[in-house]
Parts: C-alpha cells; structure tokens; sequence
C-alpha cells in the first residue's frame, strides 16, 4: 500500500491558477462518462461497462477498506499501472486539504476556546468550524483595521454570535430564513443576560456587548448584498443603531433593497464572511466584494456545488455561479449537475471508515439501483421525472439493527443477569448481533465521525450483511423488498404484483461491480471541487483589485469536509 503523490501546481498567479484549471479539463474529459453517470442507473444502463476492464477484474475482488480508501489517492502495489497513473493523477490535480496550521498563516491570530454558553446548541463539527473561522476572521479585522462584519447565510447565528460577543466585533448576520432570524435574536438575548450577569459579578460594568444584528432577506444578487452591505456600514457609523428589522411576509422570506446612505470619511470598512454560504450565495459575495469599495476583505467558505447556476456555453458577462472567471468562460468549459454533485464527495470521511460502513454505503447504493430496475419494468413512465426516493435505506438499516439487538438477548447467557456493568451487556449485545449478520466488527470502534449530524456515520446505521460476491443473503434480499415498498410508497404508486426475486436474481450477478464503480467515481470528487474553487481564485485575480488572494483549508477535513476558505484583501 502506497499514497499517491501530493499536488504539483501552484496557483500564486493568474497564469498558474489557469494552466492548473486546464490541466484539470484535460485530464477528465476521458472521463465524462463517470462524471455524466447516475449511480441509480448502473444497472439499468450497465455502467460499469465504460471503465477500462483491467481496473474491473482487478477491483472487484478488492477488500471494502481498500476500495474506500481510493478517493483519498490510497494505492495497492498489485493494481495495474494505468490504474495507479489514474488515482496519482487525482493526487496530483487536487487541493492539499489537510488542516492548515493557522498559528503560522496568521501570526496575530488568537483562537479562543469557546465558553458552554456560546457553544450551546453546537455539534462537535459546528464548533469546531465556527471556533477557528472567527478566530481568522478576528485577525483579518485587525489587519484591515475594521469591527464591522457582514455575515451572509448564517444560519442559526453562531458565527455572528461569537464574534460579537468573544471577538467584540459589529455583526449583521443576514439569512433568508425568518425562522433562522428568531432563533439567532433569542439565543443572542440569552448570550447577552449571560454576559451581563458576568460583567456584574465581576465589577467590570464599562465595557459595551455587541449584540449581532439580524436581517432576513434572500440575497439573489450583489446588488442586494451591496445595499445591505451599505446599510450595514450606516448602521455601525451611527453607533449600532438598530436601522435593519427582521423582515418578512408571512413566513416567507422576501428580497428587498436598501436606500443608499452618503457616508462619511469616518464610515468604518467592512468584511464579508461566510460560512457554508450555500450555492450562489458565495458567488454573490465574491461578486460584491469586488464591486463594493467600502468592503476591505472577503472571507468565505462555499458549500453545495450541485445548487450552482451554470450556463452552457457561458457568456461574457454571465452571472451564473459557474464558470465564474472570464478565463474558464472563455475557454467553454462545463460540468453539469451530476458533475458539480460528485464535487461535494468526502474523500477524507471515506479514509477514516471501516469495512462495515463501506458494505453499508455500497449495499445501499445496489438496492436503490435495483429498485431503479423495478421502476424501468414496471413504472416505466415514472423513470422520467428523475424520481427521488430519499434515504429511507438507511432507516430500514437502523430498524433492523435494532431489531436484531432484541431479539438476540439471549447471546448474553448467564453473563446478562450476572451484576456486571450495563456498558459491558451493551458491548456483547452488539458483537453479537453482528457476528449473527456475517460481520465481526465491533462498531465501538468507530464508523465515522463522532458528534457529526450526519445519520450515515451514526455508528448504530451501519451494520450491513451485504458483502460483494454474496448475494444470496435472504436478510439483503428481505431488506431489499422493504427498501422498495417504501421507495413505491414515496412515490405514491400503487403496489402490483412484482417480481421482486427476479430483479434481485437478476441484478446480484453484478453487484460485486458496484463498489469499484462507486470509488472510483468518488476520486472523481477533490479534482472536481479544486476546479470549482480555483474557477471562484482566478475570478478574484483577475480583477486586479485585490492585495492578497488565496485559499486556505482551516478545518479539519474529517469533521468539515468543504474546508477552503477563499480569503482576499482588497488594494
């Protein structure tokens, strides 16, 4: 076992950061058929008959946590040498997403740990991201000597909050939704009276608390952004006057502009942060950054490739979310929805995982396209509405997980009733299921990310008896039926006599296809998103208004795997 070669390209100029975008382009184009594929359809359209059949032959007999591991450029010395070129190449080609050491990027910067009030409400992965983003936008506000921060899609507020309250910086925290806004002020309010009572107790009455302001409005443009942005800068010149109320009609969420203010020589500059801004809405900001004069500095964190506008071919002048540079646009190149999905992969989750939650994702990944087989036989005309059945494989999965812990408490014997500690039942409960199902891992182990809301890396979701090359499981089989019955229910079709063995006969002989196909699809996903991200690199090069521009990974790519932030000053 080897890793692949770490990235060759450099992207510290305009010209650097094109000849990687190409270098990209060139290298998938023999690959579009992974890029254009539905994973639903390998069945249906035999897709596994497009990759090089070396790589098949060689892979299918591969072990799970071998396969996992090739989205993160992990190698085995028996691969052919096209493959291991394949997966070096996409080494090669990708951004470095290791966690940066932030200490040594930003020599001023001061992380502090956040207090259980502040955190409250936080999963493991949310603080994290939140506790190292303000500490960097902390050390950027003092670079650009500003304490007015505009927060674009912030959610339930818990960026805005610490930088107000630990960073004691003017926040506006603008987010679309009403609901986002009432539960930003409420906690803020509690945060506040925490603080206060502190300040009390301690004797310390002088200092002021910044409390974030809170807009709700659907940014659709820069112009919205701008005049918010705007409004903003008037609000902290006239001392935190409260000019922006939450906004809506009904519960819906409305776009409005704001009157432009004249401004004085004092207005304060001002810096646009995101994080996991969704889709366009870091687009948006990039775009205001560049034509809002008073705004200093941009740092922003993109989420959900697959929500992205993209125009084929892109004009001059486009406002689409991708291709952004005028470099990329002229050049013509597209993605599309299938390839800009595959770009949101998490090749650094998949690395950390063990055999069993690997068998999970492929096992689910053969059921949905075997009920793709069902629907093509019997619900033909259902096939071209791009039908979407959700994730109810991995609740199935859980139910009988659970199922099977009941109804094995006999594996205990004596030992169940003998005053030992309850942790120790539990354990012997669960090793015992799973040798029951065919699979010897103790999931204490871990499957994934502890405290990440994400229900596939719940430990108790993957305990699968799907393994390639044994497909005659009557348990898969019979989790099989029930993942279609629910799948026909979403849908709202009726039930007719169906075949279902027939499908599952005929679909198993090839299941054992569908995890090299899945992995090396996947390692499709860092390369992918490194264009995306340098397209978004270039756009601010480009322009030639910006002192600094670059890409920094500030998170651990582990718990937050969209971890670049784009992070540029202005001239």
């Amino acid at each position: 076992m080897e890793m692949a070669g770490d990235c060759k390209y450099s992207c510290k100029t305009p010209s650097e950061t094109l000849q990687w975008i190409l270098a990209i382009r060139d290298f998938i184009k023999p690959y579009q058929f992974f890029l254009d594929a539905h994973v639903v359809n390998f069945f249906k359209d035999r897709l596994w008959e497009a990759v090089e059949k070396e790589w098949m032959d060689c892979l299918q007999d591969e072990p799970v946590e071998n396969l996992i591991q090739i989205p993160s450029g992990v190698l085995q010395d028996h691969w052919p040498a096209s493959l291991k070129e394949f997966v070096n190449s996409l080494r090669s080609l990708s951004l470095p997403r290791k966690q940066a050491n932030l200490q040594e990027e930003f020599p001023l910067l001061h992380m502090a740990s956040l207090s259980t009030v502040l955190a409250q409400g936080m999963n493991r992965k949310k603080r994290h991201e939140v506790e190292a983003l303000a500490a960097v936008v902390g050390v950027i506000a003092r670079e650009v000597e500003t304490k007015a921060i505009v927060d674009v899609g912030s959610g339930q507020g818990y960026l805005a909050q610490v930088l107000s309250f630990e960073y004691d910086l003017s926040v506006v925290a603008i987010d679309a939704s009403s609901h986002h806004g009432k539960i930003t002020n409420a906690r803020a309010e509690r945060i506040r009276k925490h603080y206060a009572s502190k300040m009390r107790k301690s004797g310390s009455k002088g200092r002021e608390l910044c409390v974030p302001e809170t807009v709700t409005c659907q940014v659709l443009s820069s112009e919205t952004l701008k005049a918010l942005s705007n409004g903003s800068l008037h609000a902290y010149s006239v001392q935190k006057k409260r000019l922006f109320r939450e906004r809506s009609i009904g519960h819906s969420p409305v776009e409005y502009k704001l009157t432009p203010h004249s401004y004085r020589i004092a207005d304060p500059p001002l810096i646009l942060a995101g994080l996991h801004a969704c889709g366009d809405l870091s687009v948006t900001m990039l775009r205001t950054f560049l034509e809002c004069d008073e705004i200093k500095a941009v740092i922003s964190v993109g989420c959900c490739y697959n929500l992205l506008s993209e125009e084929a071919p892109a004009m001059d002048g486009s406002t689409c979310g991708f291709p952004l540079s005028k470099s990329v646009r002229n050049v013509g190149l597209f993605l599309g929805k299938s390839a800009r999905d595959l770009a949101c992969q998490s090749a650094d989750r998949w690395k950390g995982l063990e055999q069993a939650a690997g068998l999970h994702n492929f096992e689910l990944h053969t059921f949905r396209a075997a009920f793709q087989m069902i629907l093509l036989r019997y619900y033909s005309d259902v096939l071209t509405k791009s039908p979407a059945v959700g994730r109810q494989g991995k609740t199935l999965r859980r139910q009988h997980y659970n199922r099977t812990l009941e109804s094995n408490l006999q594996c205990q014997g004596p030992r169940g009733s003998s005053g030992g500690s309850s942790k120790n039942i539990s354990d012997d409960k669960t090793k015992c299921s799973l040798s029951i199902l065919g699979c010897g891992h103790d999931v204490k182990k871990g499957l994934g990310c502890d405290g990440d809301e994400d229900a596939f890396f719940h430990k108790t979701s993957s305990t699968p008896s799907f393994r390639s090359g044994t497909t005659n499981s009557v348990d898969s089989f019979s989790l099989f039926m029930k993942f279609c019955e629910s799948g026909l229910a979403r849908l709202g079709l009726q039930s007719q006599e169906i075949d279902y063995l027939d499908i599952w006969k005929e679909t198993q002989s090839f299941s054992r296809m569908i995890g090299p196909y899945w992995s090396l699809r996947a390692a499709l996903g860092p390369v992918l998103e490194t264009l995306i991200l340098l397209d978004r690199l270039l756009f601010l090069q480009e322009s030639g208004k910006c002192r600094e521009v670059g890409l920094f990974p500030v998170f651990d790519p582990v718990l937050s795997p969209r971890n670049m932030a784009i992070i540029a000053k202005r001239m």
